[in-house]
């Protein structure tokens, strides 16, 4: 496998605009559900779910759900954590090209019917998610029109995400997508303050470590962010906002508008 040779990465740890009439992501108000796909469920599915099929998990910073050409044996629904989908370039190097917050879940082949995982999926900020398994899955999905719905407008967010991370690492400049990056981060975790070594954050842009020190150096030259022994404080979101490329704006008014 083209990962087998790569740095084990938790060792080194600690477009066009959207349109309009895009799909909506209905968002019942239901505190509990803080997984939005979950939350678009009625509650009785929800609660039916919750009692049944879906189990409490702690995800830890570095751990791997999935390898690539793995089989799929849970989903996950992140409540408070963030799971990057990575892809290989070559033996030695790997690219984000998608991450997954509240707004979704891991595991989307298994919407489409397939069990087994094109990337490697990598809990990006520790936290707690819900669970099923693959079997439970297949057999609820099937069974559960509500499902259904959000899992394909959630598709359609991906997707858009997937696509625009493409564009946005072909054409922009390592420190416009750092601070995209950020940016993205911070609202899945809710949190400006996190911890990412240059390895990590090596790994997620597709660059190498120097890359890293070049492009983290401007945005604190710029007081923008303050970034020592792994750990990344966001000062001034705002004027972060300003210097990333517009990918980030395009994908947050996307998801916005269709939780809206």
């Amino acid at each position: 496998m083209l990962f087998e040779n790569l740095p084990p990465v938790a060792n080194g740890l600690p477009a066009a605009l959207p349109p309009k009439n895009h799909p909506r992501l209905r968002v019942a108000n239901r505190p509990s559900a803080a997984n939005l796909v979950l939350a678009a469920l009625p509650r009785k599915d929800y609660q039916r779910l919750l009692s049944g099929s879906l189990e409490p998990v702690t995800l830890t910073y570095g751990q791997v759900l999935y390898e690539p050409a793995g089989r799929i044996g849970y989903v996950y629904f992140p409540t408070d954590c963030l799971v990057s989908l990575l892809t290989a370039v070559d033996k030695s190097r790997t690219l984000e090209v998608g991450m997954v917050g509240n707004e979704g879940m891991v595991g989307m082949p298994m919407v489409l019917g397939i069990g087994v995982s094109a990337v490697q999926a990598l809990v990006q900020g520790s936290g707690t998610a819900l669970r099923m398994t693959a079997a439970r899955f297949r057999t609820e999905f099937k069974q559960n029109p509500a499902l259904q719905r959000a899992l394909f407008h959630y598709t359609h967010l991906l997707m858009a995400q997937v696509s625009q991370t493409a564009a946005c690492n072909r054409f922009h400049l390592a420190e416009e997508r750092l601070a995209r990056w950020l940016l993205m981060t911070s609202d899945r975790l809710q949190s400006d303050d996190f911890h990412l070594t240059h390895e990590f954050l090596a790994h997620m842009l597709g660059v190498r470590r120097v890359g890293v020190t070049k492009a983290a150096s401007g945005l604190e030259r710029k007081k923008l962010i303050v970034y020592s022994r792994g750990n990344i404080r966001i000062l001034d979101r705002k004027r972060l906002e300003a210097t990333t490329c517009a990918c980030y704006q395009i994908v947050k008014d996307l998801q916005d508008s269709a939780q809206a």
